[in-house]
């Protein structure tokens, strides 16, 4: 994923350049406090860390310091880690690049490919209309509707950036249609992105980046269905929670009335479904069934979702994908989500993991599974509102939890999803969460810092109630 300062880069284009500053930045600053702090945890005496663990979290916690302040772009800095982690001789090459030798980074590729042709086909446009025509009347329609979109294209695309930026030009054509002031139509680009952030965890292919990576640091296997069992619930309680908080805090300006005719000639002039739509539904489906039922066929979710783009490339059956497709796969992602992944595994191998455990959690697991919950969303809350990274947070606290709760025989999962759902889900400033981030700005979401604040402070309610409701519903399903 992008850094929050390449994000912040790409929503300024075609703003008037601001006057450049000689003084020094949060990037110097973050480039001295990383090198600074890599020094010294490398040098000095830490009783209980092996030399290879030590030198793993000076690496780490300078990366983590990079990452957070924007020092470089999250590629540069990424394959600065992974370098460094192979030259200095912390863990050999096999183990730092291992993740290139499972499923899961085909998966994040194949989801790109996916994504892509899911738009450029015009397939995805087309349902947005049609539900649009069916659903929307009212203001809480138009809410409801964009999570109801939200939720039916995390299933045809898994990635949530594409899927919000989908959903924001077919509603470009409501707002339009309802006159709606520039107040009003902020509240719709906000909702569109919010809703992005519970509803990419309903399914595994909901953030075919995040989810599965939570996954892979678990450590455990866990099928599509699996995913949904677990996460389903929550996630949906998240999302329900999330959908009454935005209708409580924005609501309209005005009346709401919208010309449907407007949106009908929207439709009308996309024409009959074309045979590259009708392909792209097939293999899609095709998909959909693949992973649903990835636990019958025995075929992991990364190489259905590669051979799926693949097959989208080739001729009669084909025909979606082109050569320039593959621009859309972003080299930068997969080298921090190598560098990600890496920190957890080295971090394992080393000992850094156990050893950051036993100095920073309790001396033991709290016996009310409750207690249990709410500690592990605190310990995220408070490391996510300071890191602002999703990934760099997991990379951290999830293997360190899981060292604290081996003795205990509890699931990896429980710490793993219960970590993920803290941060996933929470947000406060438009950094803290990238789905967030990227639609800041008139150019894009059309909502500001300010909108992204007045729902991120009440929302922190909501991490605590859906950790609670995961105890409970894992109970139910057998996984605590």
């Amino acid at each position: 994923m992008p850094t929050d300062s390449l994000v912040k880069k790409n929503l300024n284009l075609g703003k008037p350049e601001a006057k450049k500053k000689s003084n020094f930045g949060k990037s110097e600053i973050g480039l001295f406090a990383g090198l600074i702090a890599a020094m010294v945890i490398w040098n000095i005496n830490l009783n209980g860390l092996l030399p290879e663990g030590q030198k793993c979290l000076a690496l780490s916690l300078m990366t983590v310091i990079f990452w957070a302040t924007g020092v470089a772009h999250s590629g540069y800095i990424s394959g600065i880690y992974l370098i460094a982690l192979v030259v200095l001789k912390v863990a050999p090459s096999s183990d730092v690049f291992s993740l290139w030798t499972t499923d899961t980074i085909y998966l994040i590729i194949g989801a790109y490919l996916i994504a892509g042709a899911v738009k450029s086909s015009g397939l995805g446009e087309r349902i947005g209309y049609k539900v649009i025509l069916k659903f929307v009347s009212t203001w809480k329609s138009v809410i409801f509707t964009i999570f109801i979109l939200t939720f039916v294209l995390s299933l045809l695309i898994p990635h949530p950036w594409p899927r919000a930026f989908l959903i924001m030009s077919v509603m470009g054509v409501v707002i339009k249609s309802a006159k709606l002031s520039k107040e009003d139509s902020v509240k719709i680009g906000l909702t569109i992105f919010a809703s992005s952030v519970p509803i990419s965890l309903i399914f595994l292919t909901g953030d075919s980046i995040i989810n599965v990576l939570v996954v892979k640091f678990s450590g455990i296997e866990l099928s599509w269905l699996g995913w949904l069992l677990y996460m389903g619930v929550p996630a949906t309680v998240a999302s329900v929670l999330t959908y009454f908080l935005i209708l409580s805090l924005f609501k309209p300006s005005g009346d709401f009335s919208i010309n449907k005719d407007e949106i009908k000639e929207k439709l009308t002039g996309l024409g009959s479904m074309s045979e590259m739509e009708k392909r792209a539904f097939l293999w899609i489906s095709i998909a959909v069934v693949l992973w649903m039922t990835d636990s019958i066929h025995g075929i992991a979710l990364g190489w259905v979702t590669l051979l799926v783009a693949m097959g989208m490339s080739l001729p009669i059956i084909g025909k979606i994908l082109t050569p320039k497709d593959w621009s859309g796969v972003p080299l930068h992602v997969l080298l921090f989500v190598t560098a990600a992944i890496s920190i957890g595994k080295i971090g394992g191998l080393t000992g850094m993991n156990s050893w950051i455990a036993s100095v920073v959690l309790p001396s033991s697991v709290p016996a009310n599974p409750f207690i249990f919950a709410l500690l592990i969303a605190l310990i995220g809350i408070c490391l996510h509102m300071v890191l602002g990274s999703v990934i760099a947070v997991m990379g951290i606290a999830i293997p360190a939890l899981i060292s604290f709760t081996t003795a205990t025989g509890m699931s990896p999962l429980v710490p793993a999803l219960l970590v993920y759902s803290s941060i996933a889900i929470h947000y406060v400033f438009p950094f803290h969460h990238l789905n967030m981030l990227v639609g800041l700005g008139e150019v894009n979401g059309m909502y500001s810092d300010k909108d992204v604040i007045k729902l991120g402070i009440p929302l922190t309610g909501v991490v605590f109630i859906v950790v609670l409701v995961e105890i409970i519903w894992w109970n139910i399903t057998g996984l605590l």
